[in-house]
């Protein structure tokens, strides 16, 4: 017999992979990561980060430095309030009635104080859109999880029901807003270096974030046998391949990885960005685009570890390298999470919904031990079968 799904609406109660039928949803819950915005916050952040792991207020302020050379503030919380107002704008364009509420996993407005924004304006069915795309425990699981435990927390489990739309990597809104930078990308090395062969002197950089490489391993459901790298890998690659195909003029390109933490004796996804730009300045290449892949937003990770890091190594290393620009609030993007979401509102068949890789459309309901982080074990979670 199949377990039904914590705080799932009735059509996803059984969990099925997609959901075919009609859901009248009363809102959008648009969850994210959340940042510091001040100096005073920063702290208090991190530890909201890595609690349960222990982590001391020293090695924390190893990391704080890159908020602290920001005046204390990410750009994350400004872009989600730009990309509430822009999905508010889209839904009353096209005249749906579907109030945004925004929160958080590490700081406010917290996920918990949406919930009670919802259950205080008499909403009780929601459907949630995470700031990420891909499958992994980062990126999926651990929002699933924050939120059922903030329905624990504000004791509005058995009053709020909450879906998630798919992870929506290979979403046409997702992907050809990277496929025009590219094209962009492209054609500014052009113009840095005059006469450049693109096919033999430039190379394309598809950039995210590394995890340790047993959760890689973990992420999506383990039926489907995507190997060492899991579903976060095999994503990552398949989008890489199709904006290549469009927009990459036959330049060479690989996956890379950034934003690496923990432990040094634990692995994690390689090769980090940094190390692969220095060995390709020994290879006759001269230029570099880098495509934030990885990433809806400029947040952090990229405002630091690719405008700072990434590029002050490529230059360095002789290389011109051009970093273009993540969905953000792209218009085709804002659309395709509207799209996103009257897919669970209007039960539209699995067969009809748009994805660019033959990997998706990926599970509305994610699939029994999807994306496992080992060292938590499995806790209660949303919008998946369990554990």
């Amino acid at each position: 017999m199949t377990e039904p799904v914590l705080a799932a609406t009735e059509a996803a109660a059984g969990g099925p992979e997609h959901v075919e039928v009609p859901v009248a949803y009363d809102a959008i819950l648009l969850a994210s990561f959340g940042g510091p915005e001040g100096q005073d916050d920063v702290l208090p952040f991190l530890r909201n980060v890595t609690r349960g792991r222990g982590i001391p207020d020293e090695r924390l302020e190893e990391v704080a430095h890159h908020y602290r050379a920001f005046g204390g503030v990410s750009p994350i919380n400004d872009q989600n309030r730009e990309l509430k107002a822009a999905l508010e704008r889209e839904l009353a364009r096209r005249g749906i009635d579907l109030p945004v509420l925004w929160g958080n996993r590490n700081w406010a407005p917290y996920v918990g104080d949406a919930l009670r924004e919802a259950a205080e304006a008499g909403h009780r069915k929601l459907i949630a859109i995470a700031t990420s795309a891909y499958s992994s425990y980062s990126s999926c699981r651990q929002y699933r999880e924050d939120i059922a435990r903030a329905l624990e927390e504000t004791g509005l489990l058995g009053t709020l029901q909450v879906d998630k739309v798919r992870q929506f990597f290979d979403h046409p809104g997702f992907v050809e807003p990277f496929v025009e930078g590219l094209r962009d990308g492209l054609a500014r090395i052009e113009e840095a270096v005059p006469g450049i062969d693109i096919a033999t002197e430039a190379h394309v950089l598809f950039a995210t974030h590394s995890i340790p490489s047993e959760d890689a391993r973990r992420s999506g459901p383990a039926e489907r046998g995507f190997g060492e790298g899991g579903a976060y890998a095999a994503q990552h690659l398949a989008v890489a391949e199709v904006v290549m195909a469009e927009a990459g003029r036959g330049a060479p390109w690989d996956l890379v990885y950034q934003s690496r933490s923990g432990p040094p004796s634990q692995p994690w996804l390689e090769p980090d960005i940094n190390d692969r730009l220095e060995e390709l300045a020994g290879t006759g290449v001269r230029a570099v685009v880098i495509v934030p892949l990885g990433f809806v937003s400029d947040h952090m990770e990229v405002k630091w570890d690719l405008d700072t890091e990434a590029l002050e190594t490529a230059r360095e290393q002789g290389l011109v390298a051009v970093r273009v620009p993540t969905p953000g609030v792209h218009e085709r993007y804002v659309s395709g999470l509207v799209d996103l979401v009257l897919e669970r509102r209007d039960g539209v068949p699995a067969a009809e919904r748009p994805a660019r890789t033959g990997l998706g459309p990926w599970y509305d309901v994610c699939r029994p031990g999807c994306c496992e982080n080992v060292r938590l074990g499995f806790k209660p979670a949303v919008a998946g079968l369990a554990p």
